[in-house]
């Protein structure tokens, strides 16, 4: 195993030279020059339409951006810019401006029911052209699209994690066929409920069963105990994410009754669906935080429904990268519900970083349902001596097991 990489390659950057709202690059145009700058995702055919034939785009790379015409593009090239136009072709952007809401996932549900989601309609292309897989085209399209991703999940983070630290990040793992209403289901709603009570930012995987479950406690976190437990119960009529459509009906409907959409604002920016947002005013908003918090899901798991109670949803093609991002997020601590393979996988993905250091200080791993862990998978017992031996010291007292979510918690928010 080699050892981790320096502390400036992994730490997060904040670059000045990406434009990514209208109202920036209206500042900078007005300069007379664009030169170096990187512009993403924008619709720069929409009025009023910019006049660029007298600024020096030297360097200047257009990634994503829509011209008013194609002569347009061929001009900025021949006048030293780089240009990476969208895609034709594909249900989803090149460069997304902003991550996903709910409300975009879901959309054409309400005409045409699971099929016609832009998140369903988004997997049947990902299938039909290469899977894990793609062909050279498809697979620079992913690519595009994951930076975007990844470049708005830094924006959206940074307005949180300035205001509360990084130790203010917690992830829940679990397993994703744990059913609605079921006892471990209604543990990590409310696992989830009082994580966000406490001001912490909740993460997960992004997909069903445990990971829904915390989602969902995170956005009913300002609402009753007894309406999280009654909407348990509506989601409970359709228990089982194989049921595609009541499922995400049933969700749709819990949304409607107990919850409030976040919903990006319109600005001129390459939209994600049908919407457009902001991506500043997306940054600096946290209301979304404390409104289910944050998912992060693939479309190689697109065969399960779309978690639809995270306040912001950073979807991949990549799973790697996904994986990776949750755990690099999730500085203040893990809570490790009863899971399988992937779950097993992300303990000691995670307990690798921890050992090295890779992100910096790790939280508790919080192991929930003790004889679980101890027994059936005891990963306890390997998990205690390789961190003990951490080159930063004795790391085994990070691990906690419990069967109490509320001790959980106090684990978490200590």
């Amino acid at each position: 195993m080699p050892t981790p990489p320096p502390a400036d390659v992994i730490e997060p950057h904040t670059w000045t030279d990406e434009i990514q709202t209208r109202a920036e690059f209206d500042r900078r145009l007005a300069t007379g020059s664009l030169v170096g700058l990187t512009v993403q995702g924008l619709r720069l055919d929409l009025d009023p339409i910019p006049d660029l034939t007298g600024v020096d785009v030297t360097g200047t790379l257009f990634v994503g951006c829509r011209f008013a015409a194609r002569q347009v593009g061929a001009d900025l090239v021949r006048r030293g810019a780089n240009v990476v136009p969208p895609f034709s072709g594909l249900p989803y952007p090149t460069q997304p401006s902003h991550l996903y809401t709910p409300e975009e996932l879901a959309t054409g549900f309400a005409e045409g029911g699971f099929a016609a989601m832009y998140d369903t309609r988004v997997y049947a292309h990902f299938r039909t052209h290469g899977g894990a897989l793609p062909d050279v085209r498809e697979a620079l399209g992913q690519r595009l699209h994951d930076h975007g991703v990844d470049n708005a999940l830094a924006d959206a983070t940074r307005a949180w994690l300035a205001t509360h630290g990084p130790q203010s990040v917690v992830g829940v793992m679990g397993g994703h066929a744990v059913r609605r209403g079921s006892e471990p289901y209604r543990m990590a709603a409310v696992l989830g409920r009082e994580l966000a009570r406490a001001h912490r930012l909740v993460v997960t995987g992004g997909g069903p069963g445990v990971m829904e479950a915390a989602n969902l406690g995170a956005y009913l976190s300002t609402r009753s105990a007894e309406d999280l437990a009654a909407a348990i119960d509506l989601l409970a009529t359709a228990p089982d994410f194989a049921d595609h459509h009541r499922y995400t009906a049933a969700a749709l409907r819990v949304r409607e009754l107990f919850g409030r959409p976040v919903t990006p604002p319109v600005n001129g920016s390459e939209p994600a669906t049908a919407f457009r947002a902001d991506s500043a005013a997306l940054a600096g908003d946290l209301d979304w935080a404390g409104c289910g918090g944050l998912a992060v899901p693939t479309w190689l798991y697109g065969h399960e429904p779309a978690n639809l109670f995270a306040g912001r949803i950073a979807k991949y093609f990549s799973n790697a990268i996904r994986e990776d991002t949750i755990l690099r997020l999730a500085r203040g601590g893990i809570i490790f519900a009863p899971g399988r393979a992937g779950t097993v996988q992300e303990v000691f993905q995670a307990a690798t970083k921890t050992y090295y250091g890779t992100d910096g200080v790790s939280g508790a791993y919080v192991f929930l349902d003790r004889a679980y862990w101890t027994r059936e998978l005891p990963v306890e017992s390997l998990l205690r001596p390789l961190l003990a031996a951490s080159p930063f010291g004795d790391l085994s007292d990070t691990v906690h097991l419990t069967d109490d979510v509320h001790e959980a918690v106090r684990l978490l928010v200590r």
